[in-house]
């Protein structure tokens, strides 16, 4: 770590241990400044530091059939596999450094606010995939002091690792724990000798030590006209698709379903959806 980045990170800091004492500070995120006419999106810099380019009117979403994972043993670990292989999410193998763009909750940690009273016992046993929420009103973009978490033009929530320094204050204005941090280097090996990265795609970059990073809703398959890699493998329990066009499948099926988010109270407006 360079000496700007660690006056970066210490000023920073102060800033962050004075912002403690504000007990509306994570409101203030939310709320944010003014949103962008077009869309309804903020505004934010986009991938190198470049203003984004200008929003489509479009917010990508997704609705999760929980019940169908349920149905189909093994099916949430083929799609996380699927996912991660994709983008060279490191495995360092503990719990502690654990890199995870998508994952598997319990339905008592993945929906803290819906009452668990009286609950059906099965519900507590269904696996609940869990990734970033991609949200319409994202705190973490608001809480990101150099804009490497941005908005991109389809309502994406972005990473720019290039110009990620590894403060995690967009982890900390996260309320759905989507983002992980590189306490280590992805690329390197364990003890024995064994990658981080069994076998690394081309195609993705791979990270650096120091590195926060979550899902991108495929964006690089969505460009080539093609569905996020998780909802390919999920052969149907996963519904994606453009939440502002009324025609959309996903829109169809959010008004013949009833559907939950996580944490709706806060006002983030999450862009994902669980058919329970």
């Amino acid at each position: 770590m360079d000496s700007n980045r660690r006056k970066f990170l210490k000023l920073a800091g102060l800033g962050a241990i004075a912002g403690v004492a504000a007990p509306s500070a994570f409101n203030s995120l939310l709320k944010g400044e003014a949103i962008a006419s077009s869309g309804g999106h903020a505004e934010s810099a986009g991938h190198g530091g470049h203003a984004a380019a200008a929003p489509t009117g479009k917010q990508y979403g997704l609705v999760i059939d929980v019940k169908q994972f349920a149905d189909t043993p093994g099916l949430g670990e083929h799609c996380i596999r699927a996912c991660h292989s994709l983008h060279n999410v490191p495995d360092f193998g503990n719990k502690k450094d654990e890199i995870k763009w998508i994952w598997i909750e319990k339905y008592e940690n993945a929906f803290p606010e819906h009452s668990n009273y009286k609950r059906n016992a099965d519900l507590h046993k269904m696996p609940i995939v869990t990734l970033c929420n991609h949200c319409s009103k994202p705190p973490c973009v608001r809480a990101c002091p150099t804009k490497a978490t941005f908005k991109n033009k389809d309502g994406i929530v972005m990473m720019d690792f290039h110009r990620c320094i590894g403060c995690r204050f967009c982890m900390a204005a996260c309320p759905y724990g989507a983002r992980s941090f590189n306490w280590r280097d992805p690329r390197g090996k364990n003890e024995i000798g064994k990658p981080f990265i069994s076998r690394i795609n081309p195609d993705f970059p791979t990270r650096t030590r120091g590195v926060v990073e979550k899902c991108n809703f495929c964006s690089e398959r969505l460009a080539k006209g093609l569905q996020p890699a998780c909802v390919e493998a999920a052969g149907g329990a996963m519904i994606f698709g453009d939440l502002n066009d009324p025609g959309s499948e996903i829109n169809k099926v959010l008004s013949e379903k009833f559907t939950i988010q996580r944490k709706p109270s806060l006002g983030t407006n999450p862009s994902l959806f669980y058919i329970l």
